[in-house]
């Protein structure tokens, strides 16, 4: 599911524009899961993780989609869907939210594409559109590149970033956070990488903000 949810994700953040940030949560209630991801246009990044634990019981699956484009106020969608499919949850949203029709073929085994809508769309033949056609469209259709896109999984998170995350529990309560341990282990919210964190570090990291 996660996997599905990448392709779709990593193909959507390639036709946007490139001072965009977007961050999918996707809901599910069978299996109860949250796909969530993320993705940098300006640096090609993006990175995400499977929640399986403490997921909400809702009365549907729900895709929630946020957007920073520069410094424009963040924007959020939200769509309910049916189904268990990452990539039939995605089409939901573009025709609901961004209120045009896309489509994903799975073309060969790692290989995908997308093909949406645009202004003098012909939308009968893009409904009707077979994965054996979107392999030949190149042949059959006139087809222009505009621009290459390079997107790599990538987070950035690191141990200063987890002591920033640590510190004011640390501040708070110190044994609350490490009991009798000398080092805790720390998950990244966005990519579930894991990180040590020693107290020494800590207590010198507290210790330098002062």
């Amino acid at each position: 599911m996660f996997k599905r949810a990448l392709v779709a994700f990593v193909l959507h953040c390639a036709s946007r524009p490139r001072n965009e940030l977007t961050a999918w949560t996707i809901n599910f209630q069978q299996p109860r899961v949250n796909l969530f991801l993320t993705g940098d246009n300006e640096t090609g990044a993006v990175t995400g993780r499977v929640f399986e634990e403490n997921v909400k019981e809702l009365p549907q699956n729900i895709f929630y989609s946020d957007v920073v484009r520069g410094t424009q106020p963040r924007r959020r969608s939200t769509v309910d869907f049916t189904g268990d499919d990452p990539i039939g949850a995605v089409e939901k949203f573009y025709a609901q939210s961004e209120q045009r029709l896309a489509r994903y073929f799975q073309v060969g085994e790692e290989e995908w594409s997308m093909l949406t809508e645009h202004p003098d769309c012909d939308l009968a033949w893009l409904r009707a559109l077979t994965v054996d056609q979107v392999r030949e469209l190149e042949k059959t259709e006139t087809a222009t590149p505009i621009e290459t896109r390079v997107y790599r999984w990538h987070c950035g998170c690191n141990q200063a970033r987890m002591l920033e995350v640590l510190a004011p529990a640390m501040k708070q309560d110190a044994h609350a956070l490490f009991g009798d341990d000398e080092k805790i282990e720390i998950r990244c919210p966005r990519c579930a990488a894991r990180h040590a964190i020693t107290r020494e570090a800590m207590e010198a990291f507290v210790a330098a903000q002062k």
